[in-house]
């Protein structure tokens, strides 16, 4: 098998190749409105793309390090999701990390709602999450 064999070949000539500068100052943090009748007839909220740092940090909550083995961390999993998703109107953070066990409490189907929309807009498959979430052979404490 040569090296090249599985890359794909593309003209050079279909692309316009970007500098440091245009990707750095490229936004390309998209927001969704999505409706959340559960909150109110016509209630709506803002859910954001993450950026890399912030889905990295994301990723890394689902996992607690206790007696140096790692265990899956599920508590309030789809409110952590959501509140580092949702934003107000200029793109600032709408609930902080002490607001996630409150947010937890809201109803379930709405919750799922936003979890699914922020799955889908942040590129996360079921699988991504089931990884995420997997038993690390660990037994009960």
């Amino acid at each position: 098998m040569s090296e090249n064999e599985n890359v794909d070949i593309v003209d050079d000539n279909e692309y316009v190749f970007l500098g440091r500068d245009e990707i750095l100052d490229y936004d390309d943090i998209k927001v969704e409105t999505v409706p959340v009748p559960e909150w109110g007839a016509k209630a709506a909220v803002r859910l954001k793309v993450l950026s890399a740092a912030e889905r990295d940090a994301f990723e890394a909550s689902t996992v607690t390090v206790k007696g140096g083995r790692q265990k899956p961390n599920l508590a309030n999993l789809r409110a952590r999701l959501v509140a580092r998703c949702m934003v107000d109107g200029k793109g600032n953070r709408v609930f902080e990390s002490g607001d996630v066990a409150r947010l937890g409490n809201k109803s379930s189907k709405a919750l799922d709602r936003l979890f699914a929309k922020c799955q889908e807009i942040n590129g996360f498959s079921d699988k991504d999450i089931e990884d995420l979430t997997e038993d690390f052979g660990e037994t009960s404490d």
